[in-house]
């Protein structure tokens, strides 16, 4: 599979480590490998405190009350994670950007592929198209990847459950 790194995958592997953290360096790397990462270096418990933390702040964008605070704290992660971009073919899997440092971490690789990933994703698609599940219960995050942009759940499970609810209460 060739892992475009900076859009749309970017944001589902971050939601998807979001809304089920990793709780090992195991986990952790064959989490990133199923996503179609590909892991320069063993990921170790520091890669997995690293990823915890660059998900606590990457939920306050997916939180964030407005796009100019959700810019503000993307801007912010970018700052601190993202590199000038350079062109690579690491592990021979064909020319592409990265926008890091090379030899980095599994830790900081994934705090630049979701800042950019995450950026990529907001100016491409939209600035709103970043949640949580509408169903008052369901927590779940998702990048909304719809052709409309109006995702308000995260799956058709809640969206089904949902209305069920309105039908039976209305």
């Amino acid at each position: 599979m060739r892992f475009n790194p900076y859009g749309e995958d970017a944001v589902n592997l971050a939601a998807h480590l979001a809304n089920r953290r990793p709780a090992t360096a195991e986990e952790l790397a064959d989490r990133c490998r199923a996503a179609g990462l590909v892991l320069e270096r063993p990921a170790t418990p520091e890669d997995v405190d690293r990823v915890h933390a660059v998900l606590e702040r990457w939920e306050k964008v997916v939180d964030a009350a407005g796009e100019h605070e959700r810019a503000e704290l993307v801007n912010r992660m970018l700052a601190e994670s993202a590199a000038y971009p350079r062109l690579t073919d690491h592990a021979g899997t064909g020319w592409h950007l990265h926008y890091r440092d090379d030899r980095q971490s599994l830790g900081s690789v994934l705090f630049a592929l979701i800042s950019v990933g995450t950026a990529l994703h907001l100016v491409g698609r939209g600035m709103h198209r970043l949640g949580r599940c509408a169903v008052t219960e369901c927590a779940t995050i998702f990048a909304d990847t719809s052709r409309t942009g109006r995702q308000r759940y995260c799956s058709p499970r809640c969206a089904n459950r949902d209305a069920v609810r309105r039908h039976r209460a209305g």
